[in-house]
């Protein structure tokens, strides 16, 4: 499926770090479990694990990174309140900070009977998605094999999309509706990707673009 590449995402290496400290380095005494502090609030306070995950939470971002967070995961239309409560903030500052983010263009608001609601918005998401898929360097490869995957699903049954299938008069099993949920996110992932490759060509040709942002020696060319 889908190979992200968070432009943030560290770099791992299996033989361990390069240098390891020296004795000056070591602390005089032995590490014990009692040293560790695995969280940064007192966990005594708190009874439920949602309560720590949340303070957990609180203590580590701030609440714009947490508002930003919680819409961006937000499809349906919330309040305020309801976003609130999720990022551990008061609602006047969810609110100030979602209308922001409305002006932006990154969230969208309707005014219903009972208030305003919020939720991302989906083409502002897409472009997201879409742009951090160009700056991967093995476009080519992902596209081939979904479309390959594509491929074996329209032999296995007979028919060139999922929603054939689904309205058929076929009797669907539980395995042949798991592969019609494959099927459409391979569907979905492929689109993605073809407009990934698009975006990523048209910064490749074009002479005002930063050429640095994608990998070069994959210039290879499919068909869209």
């Amino acid at each position: 499926m889908l190979e992200y590449m968070p432009d943030n995402t560290p770099t791992h290496n299996d033989n361990g770090p390069e240098e390891f400290p020296t004795g000056d380095e070591l602390p005089e005494e032995s590490m014990t479990v009692d040293d560790l502090a695995p969280f940064s609030v007192d966990t005594d306070e708190f009874t439920d694990i949602n309560e720590l995950a949340a303070a957990e939470w609180k203590e580590s971002t701030t609440a714009d990174e947490r508002i930003r967070t919680v819409i961006k995961r937000t499809v349906d239309p919330k309040s305020a309140n309801e976003i609130a409560d999720t990022a551990v903030v008061s609602e006047n500052k969810a609110r100030d900070t979602l209308n922001r983010l409305v002006e932006e263009g990154i969230v969208r608001s309707h005014q219903t009977s009972s208030g305003k609601t919020y939720e991302r918005d989906p083409d502002w998401y897409l472009l997201q998605q879409v742009h951090q898929l160009a700056t991967s360097g093995d476009l080519v490869s992902q596209i081939q094999r979904t479309k390959q995957e594509l491929a074996n699903y329209q032999s296995q049954y007979e028919t060139s999309s999922p929603e054939e299938l689904l309205i058929s008069d076929q009797e669907l099993d539980e395995e042949e509706l798991s592969d019609i949920s494959h099927w459409r996110t391979a569907k979905r992932e492929f689109n993605y990707l073809r407009a990934a490759y698009r975006l990523q060509q048209a910064k490749l040709e074009d002479p005002y673009s930063e050429r640095g942002s994608f990998n070069r020696d994959s210039d290879q060319r499919v068909s869209p």
